[in-house]
């Protein structure tokens, strides 16, 4: 019964969690200032199977988002539920010749 609630629970937070980025992306997202275009360009950057090399325009986002609180996601275990590597995010900076804040890496 306990594993039945716990299901459950985990579904429904999923649920929420997914209803409230669709809300976000409804009223134009913005996450540690980058906003839903600089966060959809560095996407494929982040994701697995197969992550590319972050893009020009990806890098150019990065250039003004607050790195410390991006990096504050590190651990955060949404990010694999939405099919984002905390790894690969995390090396971003690095990736586009930007100074990673020091505890990020």
């Amino acid at each position: 019964m306990k594993k039945q609630q716990m299901k459950l629970g985990s579904l429904l937070l999923l649920v929420v969690l997914m209803m409230s980025c669709r809300l976000k992306l409804s009223n134009g997202m913005s996450l540690c200032n980058m906003n839903e275009d600089g966060l959809d360009a560095c996407k494929p950057s982040v994701t697995q199977p197969e992550p590319t090399k972050p893009t020009p325009k990806c890098c150019e986002a990065l250039t003004g988002a607050d790195l410390q609180c991006l990096c504050s996601y590190k651990n955060s275990a949404e990010l694999p539920l939405l099919g984002i590597d905390p790894t690969l995010a995390a090396s971003l900076p690095k990736e586009c010749n930007l100074t990673p804040p020091a505890n990020c890496d």
